[in-house]
């Protein structure tokens, strides 16, 4: 059994020993669990601003973390059928208010291995921040992937949030990839996510965002379903009031036989914000099926009386029902 830890926290320094203990609070304010970090059986990264703070590993798991002037490059391998019992944590983010983030990652899993993934970002004081996200994942044959990613952005909503993720999931794989923004103000974030799905293979994207004041969600997808069998759900979740705005763009090919994909978006509006949803649906060969379906509107009349009814406000009302769409 290799389990080992690296830690690069000082005891040396207690510089770093302060930003280690600053970011884990931010972590569990996006409810990361603390604890989690220093289970010797569980995987793990902490990652603030540029610093790699600490890493864990288990047998058949491998981070390799490089240091960079504004960010870290991560390289992030799964040996060909290991199989995780817990899943690997990640932390990232920034405790400062200004400043660039950018995480370079490389997801490599083997054939027929089995890991999940929970990361959080936390970035609770950001008034002038940048967190830049490039991953490039690569799901093997009959391997399976799973990824949750939450975000906590704090009340200023001073941030920008921009990943970008290409992913491959080979003949029999499967990538299950869960983003959610729901906690603290969004800021400005745009999502980019393109994955190609062979043959059998399968991938799912699930996107919760809330936004208010003036925020600005974008998100595109791309889902190209080139081998036979393939599958794909996208499946968005928008919410914006105040003066925010939301735009989702999907699109979906169906590119060989027996392919099936769907797009799922809904998306509630309120005050002067406005939302936007644009679908594209490619088929490039006859025997494939990609659906979609789209729903914009505010929340329920008859579930915000009953909930009014209850002693709650207006605003406290409509709060409850958003969030209990974005879970």
């Amino acid at each position: 059994m290799k389990d080992k830890v690296a830690s690069l926290l000082a005891q040396r320094d207690p510089a770093w020993a302060r930003e280690f203990e600053a970011i884990i609070k931010a972590y569990e304010q996006a409810g990361g669990k603390a604890d989690l970090l220093r289970v010797p059986k569980v995987a793990s990264a902490v990652i603030s601003s540029n610093h790699v703070l600490a890493v864990n590993l288990v047998e058949g798991v491998d981070i390799q973390a490089e240091e960079l002037e504004q960010g870290v490059r991560a390289y992030i391998t799964v040996a060909p059928g290991t199989r995780v019992e817990y899943p690997v944590h990640l932390c990232f983010g920034m405790v400062s208010e200004e400043g660039v983030q950018e995480i370079i990652s490389t997801f490599d899993i083997g054939a027929g291995a089995e890991i999940g993934f929970v990361a959080h970002c936390t970035f609770p004081n950001a008034v002038n921040l940048k967190h830049i996200m490039d991953a490039k994942v690569h799901v093997g044959p009959g391997a399976t992937m799973r990824y949750t990613e939450g975000h906590y952005h704090g009340p200023y909503g001073g941030i920008e949030v921009l990943p970008a993720t290409h992913a491959q999931v080979d003949e029999g794989g499967r990538l299950e990839v869960e983003f959610d923004l729901v906690q603290g103000r969004v800021g400005r974030m745009e999502i980019n996510f393109e994955v190609d799905v062979a043959a059998y293979g399968v991938a799912e994207l699930v996107t919760k965002a809330y936004g208010s004041g003036d925020d600005e969600i974008i998100i595109n997808e791309m889902v190209r379903l080139n081998g036979r069998g393939a599958r794909g759900l996208t499946k968005t979740r928008a919410a914006v009031r105040d003066r925010a705005t939301s735009a989702v763009y999907t699109t979906a090919e169906g590119n060989a036989p027996e392919a099936v994909g769907h797009m799922d978006c809904t998306e509630i509006v309120r005050d002067a914000a406005v939302a936007r949803n644009v679908p594209t649906v490619v088929v490039r060969d006859y025997r494939a099926r990609v659906t979609h379906e789209a729903a914009i509107g505010s929340v329920g009349k008859k579930e915000l009386e009953t909930l009014m009814a209850r002693g709650l406000s207006e605003e406290e009302a409509v709060d409850i029902i958003i969030r209990g769409m974005l879970r």
